[in-house]
């Protein structure tokens, strides 16, 4: 029955998947907002809209991928959208980064995302594939609005990115995307400096100091490695990832 909800696994975010009576899946913006950790629709709908943003700068069509539900009316209190995977995935991305329901939703749809572009290989245009546009949407979206909007859930606010996030966007763990990068020698291995770039490439990065104190009230140094926008393409080119389709 269209709007069934079917049971995929243990996550939430596949409880609350739906079917269509031709096969196709979905999610509703209304059911995943809760699982966000929003408890307003109109702060969620902050991350809907620039992930609808998001997709026309990629060429992706948005009315196919952020379907108006049936609920919808006249008020923005009573909008509902049916999310495709890839839809729900940039909304994902672009939540608060400050919310832990959100960094769920981002490892649950990266994964998923993946695992189309395992079993669909031959997709002219997969959802990773639209997924490693998504980054260079994001470097251009940066020309048009504030790099220090609260809600963009990649970049910091002088526009560089968090490398786990870089990560995602190239199908890879962030555990893996440092030890590739180690193994070419572009970050440090060992020592104070562990994962921060050697001097040669240190212009595609930023590395930012801190200090915390563990249970005892020792005070210790940490810092993190970003990714600056040139450094995207930078750690494409090295890693031989596809290139992103414009």
């Amino acid at each position: 029955m269209s709007g069934d909800l079917t049971l995929m696994g243990s996550s939430p975010f596949d409880a609350i998947r739906r079917v269509r009576p031709d096969g196709s899946e979905y999610w509703s913006a209304r059911d995943l907002q809760p699982l966000m950790g929003y408890t307003r629709w109109e702060s969620f709908l902050v991350p809907v809209e620039r992930a609808m943003r998001t997709a026309e700068n990629t060429n992706v069509d948005v009315a196919s991928n952020f379907r108006g539900s049936p609920k919808i009316t006249s008020t923005r209190a009573g909008m509902d959208y049916e999310l495709t995977r890839f839809a729900a995935y940039l909304t994902a991305m672009n939540g608060d980064p400050n919310k832990p329901e959100v960094a769920a939703a981002q490892g649950y749809f990266a994964t998923r995302t993946r695992e189309a572009e395992i079993a669909a290989p031959r997709t002219p245009m997969t959802e990773l594939e639209m997924a490693r546009s998504y980054v260079a949407a994001l470097e251009r979206n940066a020309q048009l609005e504030p790099k220090a909007e609260a809600h963009d859930a990649f970049m910091s606010a002088d526009g560089c990115y968090l490398i786990g996030n870089v990560a995602k966007m190239l199908g890879l763990g962030q555990n893996q995307l440092f030890a590739r990068l180690r193994d070419e020698h572009i970050l440090i291995k060992g020592g104070r400096r562990h994962n921060t770039p050697y001097q040669q490439y240190a212009h595609h990065f930023k590395v930012t100091a801190s200090t915390y104190s563990d249970s005892e009230g020792v005070e210790h140094s940490t810092s993190t490695t970003y990714v600056k926008p040139s450094g995207v393409d930078f750690i494409r080119k090295v890693l031989k990832m596809p290139a992103v389709t414009p």
